[in-house]
C-alpha cells in the first residue's frame, strides 16, 4: 500500500493572525506552515521568570512583556514567539489599541529578544542558527540565547548589518547595551529557586 504524504496547510500572515482553534495550543509560523510549540519545562519557565524580574528592575515594567509575536524573514510568513521581549519605546508604541501582540516587518523592531533554549537538537538549531540570522534581519539591537544545557549567555548585538556574539559564563556579569547596568551573573540566572 502505497501513502501519500499529507501536505501542511501554507498560512499566510493574516490566515495565521486570523487563526483560532479555541484551544490554547501555541504554534509559530514558520514558512507559512503551524509549527506547535512545545510546553516549556519548569527550568526554562523559571529562567524566563527570574530574567523578568530582574528587566523590570533596570526598565519600564510595561516594556517586558512574554508572548509578542515577531514576524520575521522567511521564503513565506514566518512568525516567532520570543520568551521575553523588550520593546523599544517605538515597537510599543506601535501596538497601542492592536487587538493581538503581533510586531508585523512593517512596525519598529523591539529593542531585545530572550530565546531560553529548550532541550533537543532541533530546538538548538532554531535558537542558534535561524532565529539568530531571523532577528539579524529585523535589525533587533539585542537577542539573549540563554542556555541551560550549555549554562551560557549568549548576546548577540546588532551591528553593521548583523550580530556579533559575545558568550558569557559562570560569574561574569552580563555586558548589555539596552540594559547597561544588569548586575546578575550567568550562575545567578541558572539558579535554582
Amino acid at each position: 500500500m502505497v501513502t501519500t504524504p499529507i501536505t501542511p496547510q501554507i498560512f499566510t500572515l493574516e490566515e495565521y493572525l486570523a487563526y483560532d482553534e479555541g484551544i490554547d495550543t501555541r504554534y509559530e509560523l514558520e514558512d507559512g506552515v503551524l509549527v506547535e510549540m512545545p510546553t516549556e519545562s519548569p527550568e526554562n519557565i523559571n529562567i524566563a521568570r527570574r530574567l523578568l524580574l530582574e528587566f523590570i528592575k533596570y526598565v519600564a515594567a510595561e516594556l517586558v512583556v512574554w508572548g509578542t509575536e515577531v514576524e520575521v524573514s522567511g521564503r513565506q510568513a514566518k512568525v516567532r514567539i520570543p520568551d521575553l521581549l523588550v520593546h523599544s519605546p517605538a515597537s510599543l508604541a506601535a501596538l497601542a489599541g492592536a487587538t493581538r501582540s503581533t510586531l508585523t516587518q512593517f512596525m519598529p523592531p523591539p529593542a531585545l529578544v530572550v530565546e531560553v533554549v529548550s532541550l533537543g537538537e532541533q530546538n538548538r538549531n532554531r535558537d542558534y542558527r535561524y532565529k539568530h540570522t531571523e532577528y539579524a534581519v529585523r535589525e533587533i539591537a539585542e537577542y539573549w540565547i540563554v542556555d541551560p544545557e550549555l549554562q551560557q549567555v549568549t548576546i548577540c548585538k546588532w551591528l553593521e548589518g548583523k550580530y556579533e556574539d559575545t558568550i558569557f559564563i559562570g560569574e561574569q556579569i552580563i555586558a548589555s547595551e539596552i540594559i547597561p547596568n544588569w548586575q546578575l551573573t550567568v550562575n545567578q540566572i541558572f539558579q535554582k529557586f
